[in-house]
């Protein structure tokens, strides 16, 4: 589709008309006159546009506006538009800098540009009704009180600003907290940084509460090295009551754990877990459920799975903390991933003991895990269960099932299998359509195959 879009380039500040077509997903430009495609987040600031533009001649309507600011031309007037337009079509008269994709120090420019012109501003207004509900010399509770109430993170910290210049006023333990929350719930970083580099500042200064919020939201902002920094200030620190707790430990390992798919990645963090887990042991702080679960799935996921077994098998004796349905899950799943079925089953007749249903998951795993491994009737007997527990069974193994038992049995019970599937209501009509001609699909490909 052809486009006229008038303009404001980065580049200059002198107007423009470009007669331009888009693609399909409308994430660039192919300038007509240039003869090069511009991404369009790079090349465009503002777009100007028309409501309306007719015809001299026969007064005919000849551009709609659209949702992005532009006109739809009609491929019937391209003749007109080359008359009007003061542009000459495939032209490379355009200067050497306006060719091809914009530099990599243009695109700096112009995102810092962005995200200035994306700063927040404050609010006066609202700042002011803030200050004005401060008795004149007011202490660090009523400012906190203060703060609390604002819901705008800027007047927050425009608040704290203010109040530190104020005569003989100094903030405590209080205020600093509000402040790193306010700013580190609105993603503000840099600002929360400045007012976490104050407490630093000052050795008198600093509760175990405040310190683990630092280092929930700098592990938040994925910045592990200032996350580390802190606990590593809790550690010198003198004052009893800001030494490490449970709690710091457990921020610190899920933050090694997080947004982690690739195995080789989780190994190495891995090293920096185990050394944490025995700095927490050796300070006499006893582990609890939720850091031996994530030392367990930290050990899964650098299939490490013996070594998760042994801190299974520790957690009653040694460490006095009885596994939960979570601990179960992550060793079934990490188990049926290597091929270990047997382990697994005897995971899951433990936690069945227990009376703990195994999660959507961990029930997949272990499908998948005993189609392939050829016991197709107990994956069968796995599927029924997994209805009557209310999980969700996904189509990666009902396929997974439909083709064992079709290799393993004969086309024929696949095929009474997908229906009676189908009719306990395990499989709708979309589903069920889909993995009969997916079978279908692979039977007539091992026709060929063999022929």
């Amino acid at each position: 589709m052809l486009f006229v879009i008038r303009h404001h380039f980065v580049h200059f500040w002198s107007k423009s008309t470009l007669l331009c077509i888009k693609d399909s997903s409308f994430s660039k430009i192919t300038c007509l006159n240039t003869l090069y495609v511009y991404p369009f987040r790079y090349s465009f600031r503002n777009l100007y546009s028309w409501t309306q533009m007719y015809c001299p001649s026969n007064s005919r309507l000849l551009f709609s506006q659209t949702q992005f600011g532009v006109l739809a031309i009609k491929p019937s007037l391209y003749v007109f538009l080359h008359q009007w337009l003061p542009v000459s079509f495939y032209s490379s008269s355009a200067p050497g800098w306006l060719r091809g994709p914009p530099s990599r120090s243009l695109r700096k420019r112009m995102n810092r540009r962005a995200r200035i012109a994306a700063m927040p501003v404050l609010d006066e207004s609202q700042f002011q009704n803030a200050v004005s509900q401060l008795p004149p010399r007011f202490t660090p509770e009523e400012l906190r009180d203060v703060m609390v109430l604002q819901r705008d993170p800027l007047v927050c910290l425009e608040l704290f600003n203010w109040a530190s210049k104020q005569h003989r006023f100094r903030h405590n333990v209080s205020t600093y907290h509000v402040a790193v929350q306010r700013l580190g719930e609105a993603n503000m970083y840099k600002e929360m940084d400045d007012i976490v580099n104050q407490v630093l500042a000052i050795p008198s200064i600093g509760t175990e509460e405040l310190f683990n919020s630092m280092i929930y939201y700098f592990t938040e902002a994925r910045k592990l090295t200032r996350a580390v920094m802190i606990y590593k200030h809790m550690l010198n620190i003198r004052k009893f009551d800001c030494r490490p707790s449970i709690k710091t430990y457990n921020i610190l390992f899920a933050a090694l754990l997080s947004r982690r798919n690739n195995s080789y990645i989780n190994h190495m963090y891995m090293d920096a877990i185990r050394s944490l887990f025995k700095q927490m042991v050796d300070n006499g702080i006893e582990p609890d459920i939720i850091s031996l679960n994530t030392l367990i799935k930290g050990y899964v996921l650098s299939l490490h799975v013996n070594d998760a077994l042994r801190i299974f098998h520790q957690m009653g004796v040694v460490y006095q903390c009885e596994p939960n349905s979570f601990s179960y899950d992550y060793l079934i799943h990490g188990l049926c991933a290597q091929g270990r079925t047997k382990n697994a089953k005897e995971i899951y007749d433990k936690m069945k003991c227990k009376r703990l249903i195994p999660s959507t998951k961990s029930y997949n795993s272990l499908v998948n895990s005993l189609s392939l491994g050829g016991e197709v009737d107990e994956a069968v007997k796995f599927l029924w269960e997994m209805n009557e527990n209310r999980r969700t069974i996904d189509f990666i193994t009902f396929r997974t099932v439909i083709d064992e038992v079709c290799r393993q049995k004969s086309m024929q019970d696949a095929i009474d299998l997908l229906k009676e599937l189908q009719d306990k209501g395990l499989v709708d009509s979309l589903t069920h359509s889909k993995l009969l001609r997916e079978f279908e699909d692979d039977i007539d490909n091992l026709y060929v195959r063999n022929r």
